[in-house]
Order: structure tokens, then sequence, then C-alpha cells
């Protein structure tokens, strides 16, 4: 059904679904990322679009796509769109989506040897969406979001990931303690991240069922946390340098343990 740019039910609705208010849908917000949803069948509830972007030839084509899946679509000018945006410069399209399944269950068929990766209490967006996007790439079987990790279906998290987080499966909510007897159970080792291991990360050996486990961006994990994981290891740095941004140490250790699995094979 299409309504006009005169109902404000439904950017009233936009707006409650960007500042998470409303809990079952999510905020796509761009031309790219509403296409990597529609490709990932994420059912769409709603598609709010310029009539600038419309008029573009590529753009019209994916909005014919959007709006003949979408239940509701609507064309409105540039600044009732620039009302609803999450970004400083709008991207000229909004979709609201069905929030993908987040619980425990879409882990239950992980296969063989899986490689997770843990955000425990990472609380910047960015970082989420960015460890998402390096999950997927480096062939990881799923992500993890510990409770108070920033949602990883939030608007920044999602633009981060850039379509990662609609193909990867992702648990949300779980506690610290919870992760580990999961992960015991399913004799999959925890491996930590921490920069005071006298373990080096190439020491570690990546082929079989691993859960990498990384921590909040200041602090990283406590002296327990450590304690309560099967390893522990750290990546040599050169310089004066201490830490490194926790996306990025994530990739580094991900895609090490995808050489291995690779060399494996």
């Amino acid at each position: 059904m299409h309504i006009t740019s005169r109902d404000n039910s439904l950017l009233r609705q936009a707006r409650a679904v960007r500042d998470g208010k409303t809990k079952d849908l999510i905020f796509v917000e761009g031309l790219r990322l509403c296409e990597e949803a529609f490709r990932s069948t994420l059912p769409l509830e709603s598609i709010i679009y310029s009539k600038k972007l419309a008029k573009k030839e590529r753009a019209a084509a994916v909005i014919e796509q959007l709006a003949g899946v979408a239940t509701r679509a609507a064309s409105v000018s540039e600044k009732l769109l620039e009302s609803i945006s999450y970004t400083k410069t709008p991207q000229g399209i909004v979709a609201l989506a069905e929030r993908p399944a987040s619980g425990e269950a879409v882990l239950s068929n992980l296969g063989d040897r899986p490689l997770l990766v843990v955000m425990h209490q990472i609380n910047n967006p960015v970082n989420v969406g960015a460890i998402i996007r390096t999950a997927e790439a480096a062939g990881a079987s799923a992500a993890i979001a510990t409770l108070n990790t920033s949602d990883p279906f939030s608007p920044k998290a999602l633009r981060g990931a850039m379509g990662s987080a609609f193909r990867l499966p992702i648990w949300v909510g779980a506690t610290y303690e919870g992760i580990i007897s999961w992960c015991r159970n399913r004799k999959i080792e925890t491996v930590c991240a921490d920069a005071d291991s006298e373990l080096s990360f190439t020491d570690v050996d990546w082929t079989p069922s691993r859960a990498l486990i990384v921590g909040p961006e200041s602090i990283g994990l406590s002296p327990t946390e450590i304690e309560t994981a099967d390893q522990c290891v750290r990546i040599p740095m050169k310089g004066s340098v201490e830490s490194l941004n926790v996306s990025v140490a994530t990739g580094i250790l991900l895609f090490e343990a995808a050489r291995q699995r690779q060399k494996q094979k």
C-alpha cells in the first residue's frame, strides 16, 4: 500500500524505530544498506525515500524492488526525510525492517569446528558493526553480543557492518558466565584477548572449535573474566603503543584463525 507524504504516522514510527523505542523493527538507512536488507530477504515493513533520489536511474530500480516487497512505501521531500535521518547527511532512503532473530536458537546449527566472536560490553556501536563485518569476512560462524554491549542492530552498528548483520547469525543479550558455560558444554574452547598475556596469538591453534572473546574498549576484560576463559593471547606490538582499537585487534585475530584453517584444508 502506498501512502502520501502527508501521512505523519509513518514518520513518527520511523523516528521511534530510529531511537530504539520499537523493539521489533530496525532502522536501515542508505541505498546500499537497504539493498543488502532486500538481498538478505529481511521482511520490510516500510520504505521512505526522497523524491530527488527516486529520479536517479539506479536508485529508482532499487526503490521499485523494495516497494514491491514492503508493506508500505512513501515518497517524501528532502526536508521530511532529513527529519527522520540518523546521519548528518541524509542518504535519501530509509527502510523499517523486521528485526532479525537474535536469541540463542540462531546458533543451533553451527556445523563442525565453529569459529565464534564474543563481544563483551563493547559500548561503541561503530566498533560492534566493524567487528561483525570483519567476522563475516574472516569466515566466522557467528557473533555473540553480551549484556550491555551496544545493539548490533542499531543504526550506527548496521552502518558499520554494511549488511553483514543481516547474514551472520548474532546472539544478543547473553551473560558472560552463560557464554563460557555454553561454550564448554559444546567443547568450544574460549580464547580471550589481553595485552598482558605471555602467549602470542600466532602460537595458538585456531583450527578446532574456538570462541574469541574481546572486551570493553577502555578497560578490557577483567582479571576474573580472563581467568574464566580457556586461553589468553596477546598481539605483539612495537614502540610505545599500549593497545589497539578493539575492532582492529579482532580483525587480526580472526584472520589468523582464517589463515590457519585455510592452511589446514
